[in-house]
């Protein structure tokens, strides 16, 4: 059970008891296919597009049933305890982003080298690292690089890392192999967007 409540309702809160608007928002999310990249620099549209998608993958023996990797999509990363539609809560994230000037991440602590049985995870050392410099700013300030099929940008390097890792491509063994499993990832994207009627809501297509 969830639930939310102001901080009037709490008699044995101290005055003055909130923090800042945050400067940087982390999307997590686990890609088992190994083509999204470890990170990427979300503008507010694409925001709220992942927002919305909810994507992470679900892995064998993590669920009943589940003998292979699979997509999973849930929006708002929690769709079962928003009552209301997704756009709602995306086009308030969104703006509290412009108001505040915030940036956003989308954080992949999945696959890299291939998919899953075939590639590695990625090392919490260096998912740690890319969080720290996007934490500090870092990659306001690097060239960005877009990935063509999935759409998104990728910081071209980073100072805590091997940039070799930046771009999920470069670590493929067969480079159309990655491409192929990028263009069905990016179609089960698409389908979902589509099956959710996510257009109608006002969420412009990221992919």
């Amino acid at each position: 059970t969830r639930f939310a409540y102001p901080l009037g309702a709490n008699p044995n809160v101290r005055d003055g008891a909130r923090g800042p608007h945050p400067e940087t928002i982390v999307l997590l999310t686990a890609d088992a296919f190994g083509v999204l990249p470890p990170v990427s620099i979300l503008d507010a549209q694409e925001t709220m597009y992942h927002f919305v998608m909810g994507f992470t993958s679900k892995l064998a023996g993590t669920e009943v049933g589940v003998t292979e990797p699979e997509p999973s999509f849930s929006a708002c990363f929690g769709a079962a305890f928003m009552s209301q539609k997704a756009s709602v809560y995306a086009e308030l994230l969104a703006r509290r982003m412009a108001e505040n000037r915030t940036r956003c991440i989308l954080l992949n602590t999945g696959w890299t080298g291939g998919p899953y049985g075939k590639g590695e995870r990625m090392s919490l050392a260096d998912t740690r690292a890319l969080l720290d410099a996007a934490l500090d700013g870092e990659f306001d300030e690097v060239e960005l690089e877009i990935q063509p099929i999935l759409a998104l940008r990728m910081p071209a390097s980073c100072a805590a890392v091997d940039d070799a890792i930046l771009n999920p491509r470069d670590t493929w063994d067969d480079p159309e192999a990655y491409d192929e499993a990028a263009t069905r990832l990016r179609d089960m994207f698409r389908a979902n967007f589509e099956a959710q009627g996510y257009a109608t809501l006002g969420i412009a297509p990221a992919m």
